[in-house]
């Protein structure tokens, strides 16, 4: 069963309401509980408890942003790229570069790196903002085929954002792992 069938969301849209994601889902985990279905026959036990099991999964999904628009993406055949962006390259090159240096023991790249993480950071916030605009505008023309034009663009945003969150996770973990005494 699809997510946003399983919350009773059609048309399919990106823009969601968290109030209104978390109040269907309140009112449908109630619905389908399967202690409600305790005394019914097994089949009913059983579809109450795949029922419930999708339900989690959808709200679990569709209620972040980022998680929402992949799954979306994929109802689309729309698949994540396994290449890095390539503007981003030289930035990944000096990176790794510092890095290395840090994993080395030269503290001096220290600041590069809390620059660089400083850096990512807000390319993943300023993602995010674009990311809520596809959605008003995919939604406000789905149906019609420049809204396969914003999918595209919302793939191109996700994949740059994976990778970027990437590199935020190993700044991240070797400014901790190699903190200086």
């Amino acid at each position: 069963m699809r997510f946003y069938d399983a919350l009773e969301l059609e048309p399919p849209k990106l823009g969601l309401d968290s109030a209104e994601l978390q109040e269907r889902f309140y009112r449908l985990s109630r619905q389908w509980h399967p202690d409600r279905f305790s005394r019914a026959g097994a089949d009913q036990q059983q579809q109450a408890l795949d029922r419930t099991a999708v339900l989690n999964d959808a709200f679990r999904t569709l209620r972040d942003p980022v998680a929402r628009a992949e799954y979306f993406l994929r109802e689309h055949q729309l698949e994540p790229s396994k290449q890095p962006p390539p503007e981003l390259l030289e930035e990944v090159f000096e990176l790794n570069m510092a890095l290395d240096a840090l994993r080395g023991g030269e503290e001096s790249v220290r600041g590069q790196l809390t620059e660089a993480d400083a850096q990512f950071r807000t390319m993943l916030t300023d993602i995010d903002r674009s990311l809520e605009e596809m959605f008003g505008r995919y939604d406000a023309v789905s149906g019609h085929q420049s809204g396969q034009g914003v999918l595209v663009e919302m793939r191109a945003a996700l994949d740059r954002r994976r990778y970027i969150a990437n590199l935020v996770r190993e700044v991240e973990k070797e400014l901790n792992v190699h903190v200086p005494n």
